[in-house]
């Protein structure tokens, strides 16, 4: 039997039980009050009973769960006050990934595996240009043109406003303005580097559900501290990743231990302006996901981040301290004490706005699946190291991978932008002379891709230039 994960002491030991890790859970509390540790905690219990582990570090500080930490006074006395006389430090198993390949192996998705709900709430699209978004899909599907990279969908674009007048009988009306509108998101896409992000090799999910030779969980740590700096970037990029693990993943049932715990950090981002069709999904695939062995843990500075039909499936919860200087943050104490099992012996309202740094009012789900009454607790210290790790110890890491050399090459293989310009290159061929001399009044198609591909290799050359991947496009 699988041994249930020590989060902490309050009355008693307070437990999580792995078989009902995957019903999801909230880490929640204002800035400075222990979030960071108290997720760093979740991650290597997991990754010690052999369960991966998925988490962004935003704030660049997690990169310690790789190190054992160091003996201090205030860990031994936290340790004297809970009771762990077995408590021993050490490291976690890590890999670690980054979009911009510079922290970690890059991660790329293709076009198409990140579809046009999510490329369109990437770039920011009305609900116009989402449908004809929509429909530049369903032409390239129905053509057999694979879209991989940004040069492929813009090739695409390009081809259907070119040709408009054949695919409105069989589609529908194509709008050229909306085209065009986001040919140029697409291309200020582009500038800011996100050609980087989709392409191939695309990430294999089955990376991230590695064990080690000893049988422990990899804990998979995106660095995230640039990604940021593009909020709707970071939270579509997530999102994606969940939507992947739902679509690939079987099902699995109520297994002994989750097949993977996901950690959502800034979760508020992912419900931030998201378009109702974009938060069904999210609310859809909370409610499945469990399903497949997978659990989801939000971390968020307020639950009143997390809408209501989400964050009544959290049933493991960790919440740590409140302020409660406005009226909003009050409201937020309110909300937050509610959502927990009362406990006669506890102001659950009071408590949460005096909890100190390291301790949290905590329910977890019991054996059946039921919420615990909630209780004042100290929060066990870390086996691993606090803080980061030194750059020279993260590039060890990365290069003692498996899956190092494999990721970093990237792969251009023949896709849409080749085969619309073969095809290009064989009307024009066919086409009559006189036909090819007045063709050289205006820009074709032919010539655009020239330039485009000309773009693409420049931009090769001066990728350590450009600002970031997406940059200020969603400012």
């Amino acid at each position: 039997m699988t041994q249930n994960l020590l989060v902490g002491k309050g009355e008693k030991k307070l437990f999580i039980l792995p078989m009902m890790a995957n019903r999801h859970g909230l880490i929640a509390g204002a800035t400075g009050t222990g979030k960071t540790v108290t997720l760093q905690i979740l991650a290597e219990n997991f990754s010690r009973i052999g369960v991966p582990v998925f988490m962004a570090d935003v704030k660049g500080d997690l990169s310690g769960i790789s190190k054992p930490g160091k003996e201090h006074p205030k860990i031994t006395e936290r340790l004297n006050t809970i009771g762990m006389t077995d408590f021993s430090f050490s490291g976690s198993p890590v890999a670690f990934w980054d979009v911009f390949g510079e922290q970690g192996h890059p991660i790329r998705t293709t076009i198409s595996e990140m579809g046009p709900l999510l490329l369109s709430r990437l770039l920011n699209l009305n609900d116009t240009q989402t449908g004809v978004l929509t429909l530049i899909f369903r032409i390239a599907d129905d053509d057999g043109l694979l879209l991989l990279d940004l040069k492929d969908l813009r090739s695409m674009l390009q081809y259907t406003g070119d040709n408009t007048a054949t695919f409105t009988t069989e589609y529908g009306r194509i709008s050229k303005a909306s085209i065009g509108a986001i040919q140029r998101k697409l291309l200020a896409l582009e500038d800011q580097g996100g050609d980087i992000f989709f392409g191939e090799p695309a990430l294999n999910l089955d990376d991230f559900l590695q064990t080690n030779e000893n049988g422990n969980g990899i804990i998979n740590i995106l660095a995230a501290d640039k990604l940021m700096r593009s909020p709707r970037v970071y939270a579509t990029f997530l999102l994606w990743l969940l939507s992947e693990l739902f679509e690939q993943l079987p099902e699995a049932g109520d297994p002994e231990k989750p097949k993977l715990v996901f950690f959502f950090d800034e979760a508020h981002l992912l419900f931030d302006n998201a378009p109702k069709a974009l938060q069904e999904k999210i609310e859809l695939l909370a409610r499945l996901i469990r399903s497949k062995g997978v659990g989801v843990y939000f971390v968020s500075q307020n639950p009143l981040d997390i809408p209501e039909e989400v964050l009544g499936q959290l049933g493991n919860r960790i919440q740590h301290a409140l302020r409660s200087y406005t009226p909003r943050d009050q409201k937020a104490v309110r909300a937050a004490a509610q959502t927990f099992r009362t406990n006669p012996n506890l102001d659950t309202e009071t408590v949460i706005t005096e909890l100190g740094v390291g301790e949290a009012l905590i329910s977890f789900l019991d054996q059946k699946g039921r919420p615990n009454i909630v209780e004042r607790t100290l929060i066990r210290p870390p086996f691993s190291q606090i803080g980061s790790i030194e750059t020279k110890e993260r590039k060890r890491i990365i290069q003692s991978s498996l899956v190092y050399g494999f990721y970093e090459q990237s792969v251009d293989r023949e896709s849409a932008y080749e085969m619309l310009k073969r095809r290009a290159e064989q009307a024009l061929k066919a086409a009559p002379a006189s036909k090819k001399k007045a063709g050289r009044k205006r820009q074709g198609i032919v010539e655009a891709m020239a330039k485009s591909a000309a773009r693409s290799a420049g931009k090769q050359i001066a990728t350590q230039l450009v600002r970031g991947i997406l940059g200020s496009i969603l400012k």
